[in-house]
């Protein structure tokens, strides 16, 4: 990693059950959450901000949710997020086998046509030579209403967020998917 992270107990006490709800969630703190702790109120931000886009109300399930993380993450080159995200995606489909096709979904019969066009949007938004058309859009529209595309862009934002963080700051992967689809 580019900037190291602190011992635990030089982090603000009210930062410490964040940490220990990761420890209890993963089996570790995770290094994102120390880097952005370092600077405790641009944590709490994203801490909330991350909670309200993963919540269990949303209007997204959390197979597509995951879907369009981990791409996100494999376009950014975010390590770290592919590992984690991955992990989440295995357990979400009960297998690794989207995730091992991930790259490749357009020529892949393991997805849907509500995941392929979900894909293809999360690639357009985060790919900055591509913009988001009218005819995609409308796509978009068969599966998902307004205020779950205003869901799915919000996703999407956040994790071009996370990942550009985590991958500008060489945060590496804590060996949440093991090499070869193994879950740890």
């Amino acid at each position: 990693m580019h900037i190291p992270v602190k011992p635990l107990k030089q982090y603000p006490f009210w930062l410490r059950p964040f940490f220990y709800n990761q420890r209890r969630k993963y089996g570790a703190v995770l290094d994102p959450g120390l880097l952005w702790g370092r600077v405790p109120k641009l944590f709490a931000t994203v801490a909330l901000l991350y909670g309200a886009i993963d919540r269990k109300t949303s209007p997204l399930d959390q197979v597509l949710r995951s879907l369009v993380t981990v791409r996100v993450s494999q376009i950014n080159w975010c390590h770290f997020c592919v590992d984690i995200n991955s992990a989440t995606l295995a357990t979400r489909a009960g297998s690794m086998d989207k995730v091992e096709q991930l790259e490749q979904w357009q020529d892949s019969a393991l997805f849907d046509d509500k995941e392929r066009v979900a894909l293809e949007y999360a690639e357009a938004v985060t790919y900055s030579d591509q913009q988001v058309s009218a005819e995609l859009m409308a796509r978009l529209k068969l599966f998902f209403d307004d205020d779950a595309v205003i869901e799915l862009t919000g996703l999407i934002a956040f994790q071009n967020l996370s990942s550009k963080f985590n991958a500008a700051l060489d945060v590496p992967p804590q060996g949440f998917c093991q090499p070869g689809g193994q879950i740890k």
